[in-house]
């Protein structure tokens, strides 16, 4: 009926009941006592109370979420037992910063439990300006399976996650390979939680693990601390120091209107008193009165100088209130009333011994909540973040095994086991074709550039095995329909390539600055109203490129400038139609070499095409490949 941490919500108001607990009651205790105001409620049947007279700091203690027009409202729950002996601090040292503050008050507390990761000094300055948040953690230990194995056990998850969805989460992540440490997860939950997971391997160590699995779900989150609150009817942003001295105030003030509304009932009750003791004094007179008299009310008040109040009250008395016994029990309480009235009357003046009151209330609300109490222990702690490299242990933990990545012309893509396969026996689907491969291991890292110049990056742990045609490459990366993908090769960061343009631009590029974790990928080279044509490796100090128009051109590598992304310099001029086709380099010692029907062929009269950056270049000699590439 009350909801659960699974997501279920509670029951309908009218399904519920509850006893009030000592917190609840604290929380009105004085309603009756005119301790605040009430006004109308909303459909003006009743009446209702602005604020409550709250014994214990309960903003503070309970949390607060909320939104309206224009601003929100979140503060996390905290220790009753911290914010009490924070607030009494207050009372004592009234200057307190908020540095003394958090010596009571170390943090949030959380119902849930958890562990808090926040740095004090974050968690300071959250509480010094009302703003900020809290980065919390799931609780989790390590349990021995035996033969070298283990699992982690998950006992407490963070404020207001429903373990369903984060299971859900789990699940999800595993089933789409994207937690490569995590092998299962499974809820063995009673009235307490108990979350496992499993590792996949036992070399995975337990800290690793659970870093990896705190960056993509609900294992770890944030609380947001927007401490805006309504002081005196206005919205205000209020510290901790802040809040704890409003409080304070709403106290002292409740205590002086108990007080006052404690002192009018004594006086009422004092003045009933002396009535009654006027008669016992003259009772045979008073007596004599009743008896005789038909209306004897106005002559008891003209006798004995009586109120209307006292002499009611005298003519409602029953015969055995005559007795002795009673009129000393009258004279008993008279005296109290009178010693609690000088009491009240020295609280209402002295604003010292209004504090005083309000400290030793609050003392006496701690002890319910004290630390040593179920309900008053700290359920969240905190800790320090352990560092983890987490990227180098996610490598160390992959398999290294040798894979073919096959790419068809229609841009289906997948991992072939192995290396040296013979890629002619390799199918395609209906009117596909083999397009480009690559030897790589499953720890490597895949570049894929597109024809608008847009740099991409895969795992290739995470391409889709060599059984049947594989999957479509727009299924990894944001393509557009009108690109192709012209180049795919390993990455690695230590080389460079130079990224040419089919309008006759390029640069020389450090491979480390194509890689990208976004699905989106980079821009790399503005290819402006072309294309990107290729994109090869730096192998020497020379360059050949050759355009559409079969003209070669040979300069210096220096000559081109290395950017991070970029148009580039001019490489080639050309006139008409003509376009880059193609571009190679090498070294001027080994000279310049193409392939030629499948052979490699020597040009060692290279010099003679060599020539400045940006010229068109000399046709290309005799015996150049007929497809007008380096590559034949």
């Amino acid at each position: 009926n009350f909801g659960n941490i699974d997501g279920d919500t509670a029951a309908a108001m009218r399904y519920t009941e509850s006893r009030m607990t000592y917190a609840a009651q604290l929380l009105m205790e004085g309603l009756d006592e005119n301790a605040v105001d009430f006004r109308a409620t909303y459909d003006e049947n009743d009446e209702e109370p602005v604020v409550m007279p709250a014994g214990f700091p309960h903003l503070l203690v309970n949390g607060a979420t909320g939104i309206a027009v224009g601003m929100a409202t979140s503060v996390p729950p905290h220790n009753p037992a911290e914010v009490i002996d924070a607030a009494r601090f207050l009372i004592e040292k009234p200057k307190a910063t908020t540095a003394e503050l958090m010596d009571f008050v170390k943090g949030p507390d959380f119902p849930t439990g958890g562990v808090i990761v926040e740095p004090y000094e974050s968690m300071h300055e959250a509480y010094k300006t009302g703003r900020g948040s809290f980065r919390m953690r799931a609780r989790w230990e390590v349990e021995d399976t035996g033969r070298g194995t283990y699992q982690i056990v998950v006992t407490e998850i963070p404020y207001q996650v429903q373990k369903s969805r984060l299971l859900e989460k789990l699940s999800e992540l595993i089933e789409a390979k994207k937690l490569p440490l995590l092998e299962d997860v499974r809820d063995e939950s009673a009235e307490d939680v108990r979350l496992v997971l499993v590792p996949r391997a036992k070399t995975v160590e337990p800290d690793v693990l659970m870093e990896s699995l705190f960056k993509v779900c609900d294992l770890e989150t944030r609380f947001s601390l927007n401490m805006n609150v309504l002081h005196k009817g206005a919205p205000q942003v209020m510290g901790l120091r802040d809040v704890l001295q409003a409080y304070l105030e709403h106290r002292r003030e409740v205590v002086v209107r108990r007080a006052e509304f404690r002192l009018d009932k004594i006086e009422k009750r004092l003045h009933l008193l002396d009535g009654y003791l006027i008669a016992y004094l003259n009772i045979d007179e008073v007596i004599r009165i009743i008896r005789t008299e038909d209306e004897p009310k106005p002559v008891l008040m003209k006798r004995f100088k009586l109120t209307d109040v006292q002499a009611e009250a005298i003519l409602n008395l029953r015969l055995r209130a005559l007795r002795k016994l009673e009129e000393m029990e009258i004279r008993g309480e008279h005296s109290k009333l009178l010693e609690e009235r000088e009491q009240l009357v020295q609280l209402i003046g002295s604003t010292r011994r209004q504090w005083t009151r309000v400290s030793k209330e609050l003392k006496a609300a701690r002890e319910a909540f004290d630390p040593d109490t179920d309900l008053g222990r700290r359920r969240a702690t905190f800790s320090d973040v352990k560092e983890v490299d987490l990227a180098a242990a996610l490598e160390a933990s992959k398999p290294k095994e040798p894979i073919t990545v096959v790419l068809s012309r229609q841009g289906w893509i997948r991992g072939m086991k192995g290396h040296g396969l013979d890629l002619d026996s390799v199918k395609f689907k209906d009117g596909d074709e083999f397009y480009l491969y690559e030897e790589v291991m499953t720890t490597d890292k895949i570049i894929l550039m597109s024809s608008d110049g847009r740099a991409f990056t895969l795992g290739a742990d995470r391409l889709p095995g060599g059984r049947g045609h594989g999957e479509p490459i727009r299924l990894s990366i944001d393509l557009e329909d009108s690109v192709d993908i012209v180049a795919m090769f390993r990455f690695d960061p230590d080389r460079k390539r130079v990224m040419a343009s089919s309008t006759g631009y390029g640069f020389v590029v450090e491979e480390k600055e194509l890689e990208s974790n976004r699905k989106a990928g980079k821009a790399a080279v503005n290819t402006g109203n072309g294309h990107l044509v290729c994109c090869p490796v730096v192998e020497g100090d020379m360059i050949a490129v050759v355009g559409t128009n079969k003209k070669m051109l040979i300069f210096p590598l220096s000559d081109l400038p290395e950017m991070a992304r970029g148009k580039g310099n001019k490489v080639q001029s050309y006139s008409g139609k003509a376009e880059l086709a193609d571009l190679i380099t090498f070294d001027k010692r080994d000279g310049l070499i193409a392939m030629t029907g499948g052979r490699q062929r020597a040009f060692p009269e290279w010099k003679d095409w060599k020539g400045q950056r940006a010229q068109a270049g000399k046709v290309v000699p005799k015996g150049f490949p007929r497809s007008g590439t380096f590559t034949g």
